[in-house]
């Protein structure tokens, strides 16, 4: 009863053989690729007398029933190997061609060969060369283009990719879809301009995105075509994206400054300049948008009168690289008083990458102020000098402020208030030297330093010359203290004319 089951399954198997024989050996296609798939041990052969199909094998029968001549043939394979020849005369002019597919992913390959006036076309599984000999040169090419990180690719002269790469089929997949046809162009718009330029920046839109991805884009022209590299430059366009945004906030920011600010890139051209510059400089608005060089902004407020009037034109040359070497060190700091009597305070500042940034501030009305300052503490200490007593001002930190003539020629003191800081301890050492010992420098020193409960009083001090001083405190507004020394009142003298009229 074994032996029957054995033969009954024996002979099932048979069958099955035989009707798979029998039938047509098909290959499914591949919806990636557009031939068949990459599992199939068949070659795909086509024989041609000229230009009609004589003969082909049984499994082309699959995917190109309706293949009758060579354009035909040229016409399916098209896509995929878009170098394929035109027509079998370049098959019997070259003897055997060998056409690689687009997609250098796709292991397949046709070999067109010359056989006694007969064109043989074989589609197979294209197999690695990794013996030595003719393959094996190339071998390391077509690796270092399949493992490019770039995408490269090869235009011919209808301007229909030829060949590409890896990264070429994988940037086309991500841009368009997983069928898109490799032989259109993926940039299709900026190659003349690379052409002409050499390089070109272009970007390509991301499918089912709104983001763009950028890569400098350059063509070297060959003899058959021209060859392309597409280097990825997103993270260049980022950051020139991200800095573009800050030179617009800080240029939103400086339009509120009341300071003038002209910034000079490494190039000395000026790069950035806010409202401020123009309402304080009177320069044109134009002119500071065509970007002017250093001296020309420069000469430009000389033109204008908005800086000192140098004495000749050679010394202001050298006055302007002198200049720019201290702006480069960060050390230029001056103020400019204008024909119109206007006070601005310019400086300099080094700036990252080369550029130097130029500070305008009208200070007119603080020179003003310091001025009007400065007369009315002149007039002050005319007055103070015109009178007998001696007068000394202590601020409310207990240093010496003023002191006036008759202060000075009493006090043998030649120095200038003002120059050097001196604390109410080492004036009243000073007076000491000149003074008989009395408790009452300790007591202008101890009320000087006081803050509260503070009012007039009188006592006097004896002089080493013999003179005596009566000294006066006096508490003044904000802690101020004034001592003064007079002395005593001498009988007037009687004049001879004053005796004859008695």
């Amino acid at each position: 009863m074994a032996d029957w089951i054995i033969l009954a399954a024996i002979s099932l198997v048979s069958c099955c053989f035989a009707v798979q024989w029998l039938l047509p050996r098909r290959a499914q296609r591949d919806a990636a690729f557009g031939l068949f798939s990459n599992t199939s041990l068949f070659d795909v052969v086509f024989l041609f007398d000229g230009d009609q199909l004589i003969s082909h094998s049984d499994i082309a029968l699959a995917g190109f029933e309706h293949v009758e001549n060579w354009l035909d043939l040229r016409r399916l394979l098209q896509r995929d190997f878009p170098t394929f020849p035109e027509t079998p005369d370049m098959v019997r002019d070259q003897g055997n061609l060998v056409v690689s597919a687009i997609d250098c992913t796709v292991e397949r390959k046709v070999v067109c060969e010359w056989i006694d006036g007969i064109v043989r076309v074989r589609v197979c599984e294209h197999v690695k060369t990794t013996t030595a000999g003719s393959g094996a040169a190339s071998e390391p090419t077509r690796l270092a283009m399949d493992q490019a990180p770039y995408p490269v690719w090869l235009l011919d002269h209808n301007n229909q990719v030829q060949w590409c790469n890896a990264a070429y089929v994988t940037l086309v997949r991500k841009a368009r879809d997983q069928d898109a046809d490799l032989t259109a162009p993926l940039f299709s718009g900026p190659e003349e301009t690379a052409r002409s330029a050499g390089k070109a920046r272009v970007s390509v839109d991301v499918s089912g995105s709104s983001n763009k991805l950028w890569f400098d884009l350059t063509q070297i022209e060959q003899e058959n075509g021209h060859l392309c590299y597409a280097v990825d430059i997103n993270a260049i366009v980022e950051a020139e994206t991200v800095q573009r945004k800050f030179v617009q906030t800080m240029t939103k920011t400086f339009a509120q400054l009341s300071i003038g600010l002209a910034i000079f890139d490494r190039n000395r051209q000026l790069a950035l300049f806010n409202p401020a510059l123009i309402d304080l400089t009177t320069l044109p608005p134009d002119f500071l948008s065509c970007r002017p060089g250093l001296s020309s902004f420069f000469d430009r407020l000389r033109d204008q009168h908005m800086m000192p009037e140098p004495k000749n034109y050679r010394s202001w040359r050298r006055q302007m690289n002198d200049l720019l070497e201290a702006a480069e060190d960060g050390n230029y700091h001056e103020t400019w008083s204008l024909p119109s009597g206007s006070v601005y305070s310019v400086s300099g500042r080094p700036h990252p990458d080369g550029a130097v940034a130029f500070l305008f501030e009208d200070i007119t009305a603080e020179i003003t102020l310091t001025r009007r300052f400065r007369a009315e503490m002149d007039l002050m200490q005319s007055i103070l000098d015109k009178l007998v007593d001696s007068i000394a001002v202590f601020a409310d930190d207990g240093t010496l402020a003023f002191t006036n003539y008759a202060y000075q020629k009493l006090w043998k003191d030649a120095q200038e208030v003002g120059f050097q800081t001196e604390t109410v301890t080492d004036v009243t050492r000073r007076w000491q030297d000149h003074c008989i010992a009395t408790p009452i420098l300790g007591e202008i020193r101890d009320f000087v330093e006081m803050r509260d409960n503070r009012a007039e009083w009188t006592a006097e001090i004896q002089m080493r010359s013999g003179i005596t001083v009566i000294c006066t405190v006096t508490p003044v507004h904000n802690g101020a203290t004034i001592v003064r020394f007079a002395l005593p009142e001498q009988p007037a003298k009687i004049t001879a004319r004053e005796q004859i009229s008695a």
